[in-house]
């Protein structure tokens, strides 16, 4: 044989040994193809333990979340009805004391009624139907019970013997006359006669039996207590 045929075969078998000594050299190939494998079988099989444990932790921070929400709206809430109620009581004291401003404008005309001036009785009639509307409403007196939280005595008499009171409270004169300065300054004693007579005897029957001044609630409490003349027997 020739030197000339031996020589490709020389160079493919010199090839093919540098091919064998790269794949030793550089076994990143393989170990690629390995990598690959496994990570297929890793996303394949996840963590369940760990899964569990991201979804009770998210579930966790919910329910604070949503604490934290009821928390807020509970106390807007009640700030609200807070500022509702404070805003109603500020606009009912500014009426209160408006009303109880004007009451001697009534207690003038009442005592202009009295005395023979019919013409202002319209007057009067007017501006009580306007404050009725706001709340003011009149405490009636005569022919009831003596109650001192609606009424305040400054003349308290005694029957006569084998005399009724409530009789002589429907017979009293109830012409609705104002107070003077005299009786109005003699409340304190009057009021202390008062007492004495619920203490000396308990089943003691006290009527009102005529009305000095005129007595006013508004929006259901006493605004003012009427000025009475009280009868006990």
């Amino acid at each position: 044989m020739s030197a000339s045929a031996e020589q490709p075969a020389a160079d493919a078998a010199v090839a093919e040994g540098e091919d064998l000594d790269a794949t030793l050299d550089d076994p990143s190939a393989s170990d690629n193809s390995d990598a690959t494998g496994s990570g297929i079988e890793s996303d394949a099989e996840p963590d369940v333990g760990e899964l569990t444990t991201r979804i009770a932790a998210i579930a966790a921070q919910r329910d604070e979340y949503l604490d934290q929400l009821q928390r807020q709206r509970a106390e807007f809430q009640n700030f609200r009805r807070r500022v509702t109620t404070d805003r109603q009581q500020q606009v009912s004291a500014g009426v209160s004391r408006l009303v109880d401003s004007l009451l001697p404008v009534l207690d003038g005309c009442d005592a202009a009624v009295a005395q023979g001036h019919d013409e202002v009785a319209p007057v009067a009639q007017s501006l009580m139907v306007a404050l009725g509307k706001a709340g003011l409403e009149r405490i009636t007196a005569v022919g009831t019970p003596f109650d001192p939280n609606e009424h305040e005595a400054v003349i308290v008499e005694q029957a006569p013997p084998g005399a009724d009171a409530g009789s002589a409270a429907l017979n009293a004169d109830t012409d609705g006359s104002v107070a003077s300065e005299g009786v109005t300054g003699s409340c304190a004693s009057a009021a202390a006669t008062t007492g004495d007579h619920d203490g000396a005897g308990g089943d003691t029957v006290q009527m009102v039996i005529e009305e000095l001044r005129s007595g006013y609630r508004f929006d259901g409490r006493v605004l003012r207590a009427a000025m009475v003349k009280v009868r006990a027997g």
